[in-house]
C-alpha cells in the first residue's frame, strides 16, 4: 500500500494561509530487471527477451526523437524532445539585428513525457493509499520570500548559475517548494532571475538589465 504525506508550499502571495498538497511519501525506483520479470510472470515471454526488447526500444526512440519526432506508446504516453541552449550561451534576442544562435549553440535539454489517460486511469484504479505515520514536512520559515530572493541574487553575484539544490541549501525550502519558487522568480520579469536550459539541465541565472 502506498503512503502519502501533506507537504506545505511557501506563501508567495503573502496571504497568511498555509497551503498544503498531497504527495507520495516515497517513490521507489524499480529497475529494468524487476519490471521485465513482472511482465514475464504474466506473459509467455522470457525476462531476458523482454529486457532486450525494452533496451532496443529505448535506442530506437532516441533515434526517432533525434530526427525531431515525438514517440507515442499507446497505454503509456508520448515522449517529446526539447531543445535548450548550451550552458553559458546567451539567449537569442528577438529585436532586429540581434545575435542569432546557431545549431552548435543548442542541445537536447530533455525529453518531455505526457502520460496516456489510460495509464493514469490504470494507476488510479490500482492505487490504495494510507497516510504516512510521520509528520508532514515543512519548509523552513527562517526567511521571507523577499529575503530568499535576495539570497538567490547575492549567490548569482558570485556564481554563473543557481540550481534548485543550491537554493534549498541557501533557504531551507523543501524540494518542491524550492523548485516552484525558483520557477516563479524565473518567470517574474522584475525578479532579476532568468532561466537557462530545461528539464534536468535547467538552471537559474542573473537576468541582465533590460531583459
Amino acid at each position: 500500500m502506498a503512503k502519502y504525506i501533506m507537504e506545505e508550499m511557501p506563501d508567495l502571495q503573502k496571504t497568511g494561509k498555509r497551503i498544503t498538497y498531497p504527495k507520495f511519501a516515497r517513490i521507489d525506483n524499480v529497475p529494468l530487471k524487476e519490471l521485465a520479470k513482472r511482465v514475464s510472470d504474466v506473459s509467455g515471454f522470457s525476462a531476458g527477451d523482454i529486457e532486450g526488447v525494452l533496451l532496443q526500444t529505448a535506442i530506437e526512440m532516441a533515434y526517432l526523437m533525434a530526427q525531431g519526432s515525438s514517440v507515442k506508446i499507446d497505454g503509456i504516453g508520448t515522449f517529446t524532445p526539447s531543445l535548450a541552449l548550451f550552458r553559458g550561451k546567451e539567449r537569442e534576442g528577438a529585436e532586429e539585428g540581434a545575435t542569432h544562435r546557431n545549431a552548435q549553440s543548442l542541445v537536447v535539454g530533455g525529453v518531455n513525457f505526457r502520460a496516456d489517460r489510460t495509464l493514469i486511469r490504470n494507476v488510479n484504479e490500482r492505487c490504495r493509499l494510507e497516510r504516512a505515520p510521520w509528520k508532514r514536512q515543512r519548509s523552513s520559515q527562517k526567511f521571507t520570500p523577499e529575503q530568499r530572493l535576495a539570497l538567490a541574487l547575492e549567490f548569482l553575484d558570485h556564481h554563473p548559475f543557481l540550481t534548485v539544490s543550491e537554493y534549498r541549501r541557501l533557504t531551507g525550502l523543501l524540494q518542491t517548494a524550492a523548485t516552484n519558487e525558483l520557477k516563479q522568480w524565473g518567470y517574474q520579469p522584475d525578479s532579476g532571475i532568468g532561466i537557462a536550459g530545461s528539464g534536468v539541465h535547467r538552471v537559474y541565472i542573473k537576468k541582465k538589465t533590460g531583459e
